[in-house]
């Protein structure tokens, strides 16, 4: 449960970090932080959740199940949505400390794997976490996934308010005229 909460932190705050809008009392750069160093965690407990469900011998969970889905012994489906969870992860991570490496909207729709983890995590948990159907773990995803949605309605609501200022701006101008002009 403490993976999932950092997990939906980190994917909120990553949302939350495109969102143009900034304040004195919260800058930009701030939430931008925050969703590096709760992913950094989040991962370091990713990795030791892999680890320990390998080391743990209770079920037969082998090294490689940690990275090839829907092959394991021990609950094929629920392990393997972990595995790709893991796998988005691990595309996420590497993709963010290689941003410079990619175009932007490259790197936006590779790290955009993370939904996809996050996703899969979730599922992962409920169906193969050994309190998930107990009340509170109920309402501590429950939470998460409201958490994400509240997010991403935050970032599509400033979709608009982003093209006005982007039209408005030196750079937006530069922008629609080499467009006009590409498409000449």
């Amino acid at each position: 449960m403490i993976l999932l909460v950092l997990m939906t932190l980190s994917v909120a705050l990553g949302v939350l970090s495109t969102v143009r809008a900034s304040s004195r009392l919260w800058p930009r750069f701030v939430t931008q932080h925050l969703h590096r160093n709760i992913s950094l965690l989040a991962v370091a407990l990713l990795i030791a959740h892999a680890a320990l469900a390998v080391i743990d011998e209770f079920v037969n969970i082998r090294w490689w199940d940690v990275f090839v889905p829907f092959r394991g012994e021990y609950e094929p489906l629920w392990l393997g949505l972990g595995t790709l969870a893991t796998d988005f992860i691990i595309v996420t991570v590497l993709t963010g400390l290689s941003r410079t490496r990619f175009r932007s909207r490259t790197w936006r729709a590779i790290h955009l794997t993370s939904y996809l983890g996050w996703g899969a995590g979730l599922a992962h948990g409920f169906g193969i976490g050994t309190d998930s159907r107990e009340t509170w773990s109920v309402a501590v995803s429950v939470l998460c996934v409201g958490v994400v949605v509240w997010s991403v309605v935050v970032r599509l609501g400033t979709f608009g308010t982003e093209r006005r200022l982007e039209r408005h701006s030196p750079a937006g101008s530069r922008r629609q005229a080499r467009d006009r002009e590409r498409a000449r």
